[in-house]
């Protein structure tokens, strides 16, 4: 909303010297928020002039120019009041002017809009001493095919005298943004209100200073909305006037289009520009007809399907059901609260106006100016609230400014339909806003402020019942009293206070550990992303078991895509896709993971089958519990995707691609977050390279429980995934993770004790996995081994075909002696032994 401050100083007090960004500030204070100052770009020495004479001289282009010259300073005064001459020789090339008229004259030093500096120059055999200015070029209007003259506006004024000030130009507007629930803010009588709240300056309402206007015949109107929203019919009040006899050839005051332009509209022509001046004034949008055009009286209703209206902008628009109109006997006139309609447009022509003033249902317009995609000034101020009180006020001021400035005669006859409903009173309890704000409030600033927003009070034996203005239908329970009461106090008393946690709260270890996770993996150069929960039926099969075949699945009512209709089971098909899109736009080298829940419904079990309860009711416990069992589980899942390289080509340096070896890293990485001990086993998963993929588990009361799996993904998915041959991937079971690791994250303590190390070389059966033989020889050894890891896997040469041969090395040390060599390698051949009875493993001659 823009603001002149001229036209806000008639209904508000504003000191001397009072500037935009004082205004700004004010506004601020009482929770408007500031966007812009608007200026006219239009600076002096700019003055009223007078025609003495002029010269019409011919061009060669085939132009005639005017040589004028033009008395810029009283009769009898020398000198102009910028100290040049009194007469200036002026070259003008329009002709729509007269000896004797006193026109605007931007003499040299001006500037005018673009920027476009005047000053003397030669021009047609003259030399030019100012300019003789148009509405246009003074930034007034579109005009530009003659002079602005100032008895087309009414306007008289002394030769010499400032024309900026008389034509408004000197005028500044302020721009706040209006809120939704602030609809009232959308014209001067509500700003001029919000400015009184900050300042404290007198308030004059406009509203209550234009004569009521007599009605003793009635213009027929029906309201007939078979297709009510919410309740509410499309237009509880509908007020019409007509005023005869209007000059359509009257032209707009300057003041008025001063304002209308700093308000940020065009001047189009005197009725329309009362109608937008009252609009802007009171926030009440009219509606201007021509009378005559008008086939019988009005009727408001909803569309008929198919039925078509040509609006005021040209366009033809096919309507909705659901659509406000306005018609009369010949069909639609207007798509009401929005825009009018070209067939009783107000033109040139128009000498008897019928002005509409009507208060329709927000969700109705702001539906339609949606659904046709037509934004009005209306339309921004009915789908925001407009009040309904003031209509009748409106169409009398648009009453009394046509017969003060277009010549009209206000008619008898008219009509108002009024179905308001009546104010209901909010009860507000004693102490309540104190306690909601932190602030003590006296009673005394409680019923004043509610008293300076327009609210009528009344005393309960519980408090207040307060009932809001017409104006503020935002106002509906105790709660938005006790933020007006905080806006009008003020927001600076408010005090600033952190609140201070209860003793004992905290994250949970759970949420600890994931953040742990978190920050583990993207130290170790791994970079979060968020994907889609959203996935196909297909790819959860795939992913979601290691088992090939379906899972149980949830699918949404309604998914924003059709492809994608499942919740994820996995986290891994939204990183491929993240994959694909960073490499199809030349990030080849990725390490990329996600943390978050999946969705993994039991078989059999139907989910979301409790009836929601209404929002205002607190739901009983065993509803409560039925809601929360069809619920389907959804544990925390980490998942971690590789492609590219890990070490990059550079010069001395030879690549290394990201392998299965670096999604295990990953996992360790994980295990060190979380203080798990977490096993790695050959495995198998239908979208896993057979013979590359590793089965991850936790021991928990001597059971092995799978938490996940990694290693390199089939090349067969990689390649319908649009990913290179080879890419490391890893997922595990965050939830299952973290329930089954050990609380307590103790650490290994560092020996004191000289260490003893030993290799040991064992012949298995080449289907025996390694990591399952180092358990073995790690069980057998006992206390004294301290840390085994395999060094070598051998195959060829030496070794009986289909056997392979294992080398590990071990150190082993004792807490509180130096060990003997004979006590390493008793332990050592401990642990073949246990080897070699579960796997016939024997020691490699």
């Amino acid at each position: 909303m823009r603001v002149p401050l001229s036209w806000l100083g008639e209904y508000v007090d504003l000191e001397a010297g009072t500037t935009p960004e004082d205004v700004h500030a004010a506004l601020v204070s009482v929770g408007l928020e500031e966007v812009e100052i608007h200026r006219f770009e239009v600076t002096g020495p700019v003055v009223v002039g007078e025609v003495l004479s002029f010269d019409e001289e011919p061009q060669s282009n085939g132009k005639t120019i005017r040589w004028c010259q033009v008395r810029v300073a009283p009769t009898g005064v020398e000198l102009a009041a910028d100290g040049g001459p009194a007469i200036h020789g002026i070259v003008c090339g329009a002709h729509n002017f007269f000896v004797g008229d006193k026109v605007v004259v931007t003499l040299p030093g001006s500037v005018l809009p673009g920027p476009f500096p005047i000053a003397a120059r030669k021009t047609y055999g003259h030399v030019s001493d100012g300019m003789i200015a148009s509405a246009r070029e003074l930034g007034l209007g579109d005009e530009h095919d003659g002079i602005l003259r100032l008895v087309e506006l009414g306007l008289d004024a002394e030769v010499g005298a400032d024309a900026l000030t008389l034509l408004g130009l000197d005028d500044a507007a302020v721009e706040v943004n209006v809120t939704p629930d602030r609809g009232y803010a959308f014209s001067i009588r509500g700003i001029a209100r919000e400015y009184s709240h900050a300042t404290g300056a007198d308030f004059r309402d406009p509203a209550l200073s234009v004569p009521p206007v007599t009605v003793a015949s009635e213009f027929p109107v029906t309201i007939d909305d078979q297709a009510p929203i919410r309740g509410r019919v499309g237009a509880s009040v509908f007020v019409t006037r007509v005023v005869r006899g209007v000059d359509p050839s009257t032209p707009t005051p300057a003041w008025m289009i001063a304002r209308l332009k700093l308000a940020g509209m065009r001047s189009v022509s005197l009725v329309v520009d009362v109608t937008n001046y009252v609009m802007l004034e009171l926030g009440q949008p009219i509606g201007g007809y021509d009378f005559d055009k008008l086939a019988g009286g009005m009727l408001v209703r909803r569309a008929q399907p198919g039925e078509k209206l040509e609006t005021l902008d040209g366009v033809s628009r096919t309507l909705s059901p659901e659509d406000l109109l306005i018609a009369d006997d010949s069909g639609p006139i207007a798509l009401a609260g929005v825009m009018g309609g070209a067939s009783t447009e107000v033109g040139a022509t128009t000498r008897n106006v019928l002005i509409e003033s009507a208060n329709f249902d927000p969700v109705s317009i702001a539906r339609a100016a949606r659904r046709h995609k037509l934004p009005s000034e209306a339309s921004k101020r009915f789908e925001r609230g407009v009040d309904p009180a003031v209509a009748v006020v409106a169409a009398a001021r648009v009453v009394q400014l046509l017969v003060e400035l277009a010549g009209g005669v206000a008619d008898d006859l008219g009509s108002l339909h009024d179905a308001t409903p009546d104010a209901v009173a909010i009860d507000l309890p004693k102490g309540f806003i104190s306690g909601l704000i932190g602030l003590e409030y006296t009673a005394a600033e409680v019923r004043t402020s509610l008293a300076e927003i327009g609210a009528s009070l009344a005393e309960t034996e519980t408090g207040l019942a307060v009932t809001p203005p017409s104006w503020r239908p935002d106002l509906t329970d105790k709660w938005t009293l006790a933020e007006e009461v905080a806006r009008i106090v003020g927001y600076d008393r408010i005090p600033s206070v952190l609140p201070i946690a209860p003793p004992g709260r905290g994250l949970t270890r759970a949420q600890v550990l994931r953040r742990a996770v978190a920050t583990t993996l993207a130290a170790a150069g791994h970079t979060e992303v968020l994907a889609y929960p959203f996935v196909s039926e297909k790819q959860n099969d795939l992913f979601g078991s290691p088992d090939a075949g379906g899972v149980a699945q949830i699918k949404i009512a309604n998914p924003l895509d059709g492809e994608v209709p499942f919740l994820r089971t996995s986290i891994l098909p939204g990183l491929l896709q993240i994959a694909h899109r960073n490499r199809s736009r030349g990030l080849v080298n990725l390490s990329i993971f996600e943390q978050g829940l999946v969705f993994r419904p039991e078989p059999g079990v139907t989910y979301g089958a409790a009836t929601l309860p209404p929002g205002a009711v607190r739901p009983s416990d065993a509803l409560e519990a039925e809601l929360n069992a069809g619920i389907p589980p959804q544990p925390h899942f980490v998942a971690v995707v590789l492609t590219g390289n890990v070490v990059t080509h550079q010069p001395g340096q030879t690549p290394v691609a990201a392998s299965w070896q670096d999604a295990l890293a990953a996992v360790q990485q994980v295990a060190l977050a979380t203080g798990a001990r977490i096993g790695v086993r050959q495995g198998s998963h239908q979208a896993m390279h057979p013979g590359r993929t590793a089965e991850l588990f936790v021991t928990a009361d001597g059971e092995e429980v799978v938490v996940g799996f990694a290693g390199e993904l089939l090349p067969a998915v990689a390649r319908a995934a649009e990913l290179p041959s080879v890419v490391g991937v890893a997922e595990l079971d965050l939830s299952l993770i973290i329930e089954l690791a050990d609380p307590q994250i103790v650490a290994s303590p560092i020996g004191t004790m000289p260490a003893a190390t030993q290799d040991l070389s064992l012949v298995v059966d080449a289907s025996v996995a390694a990591g399952d033989v180092l358990a073995a020889v790690q069980d057998g050894a006992g206390s004294l081994l301290e840390h085994i890891e395999l060094v070598d896997d051998y195959r060829g040469a030496g070794v009986a075909s289909g056997l392979k041969s294992l080398t590990f090395a071990l150190r082993f040390r004792a807490p509180d002696r130096t060990l003997t060599a004979a006590e390493a390698s008793a332990a050592k051949l401990d642990g073949v032994s246990v080897a070699a009875a579960r796997f016939n493993a024997s020691l490699r001659e």
